[in-house]
């Protein structure tokens, strides 16, 4: 029997390291630089299916090329699919995802941000790397005490929740399905907005919440207030986000994903100028500090993004069901009553 065999789409060398290691020549993966987009999917002509990441860009036009291609499974390499036109997929090509991969990683990665950000340590660090050991400037806040809201208490948000509270943070949170049982405190967003001293965001991207962080709802929060975002970009509207941080309503962002990163993220400009003008003013801001979506990126992480992702491509092909299909049917967990014990059509 021929190999399957897998177009791999925003191929980076961390990717291919820990993939030929999961894999272990059992499927024939071609690695492609390139991020999945209209113009490029002709690559993937003569696959069985496609492994895509968040920048990789699946929409109707993606999708018709692939079905006439023969190709038969969309397999993401992470949690979130907004970049994935699912609806449209329905009855036309297959679409896995790897839902928890490292919650620990990404919890982690937003603790990291936020300590970064209130205590100066990034400043710190550069200021010292040229002999320079002044304080001025550098005074943070102690997190204890402090009132942290999580937006989203699935296992990213409570392992975050977790972390807060360890520092002897008192926490809030909202979540259109609260955990039931969890000992979490739910609130409105309207009361999460009100009394946070940080904010954090845990929660996919979706057309309901698409710019939840607006003019609106920062004018609601408190003067100061620091927001994390870890999620999706899309979840804060960055113009609105500027101008708060301008107005110093905003005290601080903690920015790991960016509403336009797609074309930016993962990428080597540092030889370039880079033609997103709200980026630049971003990075130029003495109180934002921006990593370009890494969160995820710990050996732990990757090594289970490979070895489910694979596992998603033989449950689809040798077993006939994918334990991790995803459909319009089920934006939300709770919603879908497919139990995946077979293909949703």
């Amino acid at each position: 029997m021929d190999k399957i065999k897998i177009a791999f789409f925003d191929a980076k060398d961390y990717d291919r390291e820990s993939f030929i290691k999961s894999n272990e020549d059992k499927y024939q993966i071609d690695y492609f630089e390139t991020r999945l987009t209209p113009d490029t999917c002709r690559l993937a002509e003569g696959y069985d299916a496609v492994c895509v990441f968040v920048n990789d860009d699946i929409n109707k036009e993606v999708i018709d090329k692939l079905v006439e291609m023969k190709v038969k499974l969309i397999a993401l390499r992470c949690a979130g699919y907004n970049n994935v036109d699912v609806g449209y997929a329905y009855g036309k090509i297959h679409i896995v995802r790897v839902p928890a991969y490292s919650p620990y990683a990404v919890a982690e990665h937003a603790m990291a941000l936020l300590l970064t950000s209130v205590r100066r340590i990034h400043k710190a660090y550069i200021r010292t790397r040229d002999f320079n050991f002044s304080l001025n400037g550098l005074t943070g806040f102690d997190l204890h005490g402090k009132t942290v809201g999580v937006v989203g208490t699935g296992k990213i948000g409570r392992i975050f929740i977790d972390i807060c509270r360890g520092f002897g943070m008192n926490v809030i949170a909202y979540d259109k399905f609260p955990a039931e049982g969890s000992g979490i405190e739910y609130v409105s967003l309207d009361e999460l907005w009100e009394k946070s001293d940080i904010i954090s965001f845990h929660c996919p991207l979706t057309s309901e919440n698409r710019h939840m962080v607006n003019a609106e709802s920062i004018a609601k929060m408190k003067k100061g207030v620091v927001l994390i975002n870890t999620s999706r970009g899309g979840l804060i509207d960055t113009e609105s986000l500027v101008e708060g941080i301008k107005q110093r309503k905003v005290g601080a962002a903690c920015l790991d994903v960016y509403e336009e990163e797609s074309n930016v993220f993962f990428h080597d400009y540092s030889n370039h100028i880079v033609d997103d003008d709200t980026l630049a003013r971003l990075i130029s801001m003495p109180n934002v500090i921006v990593t370009s979506h890494q969160a995820f990126l710990t050996a732990e992480a990757l090594s289970n993004i490979a070895d489910t992702t694979l596992a998603n491509v033989a449950e689809f092909f040798e077993k006939g069901y994918g334990s991790n299909e995803v459909c319009y049917k089920c934006p939300e967990v709770k919603n879908c009553t497919q139990e995946h014990k077979k293909k949703c059509f």
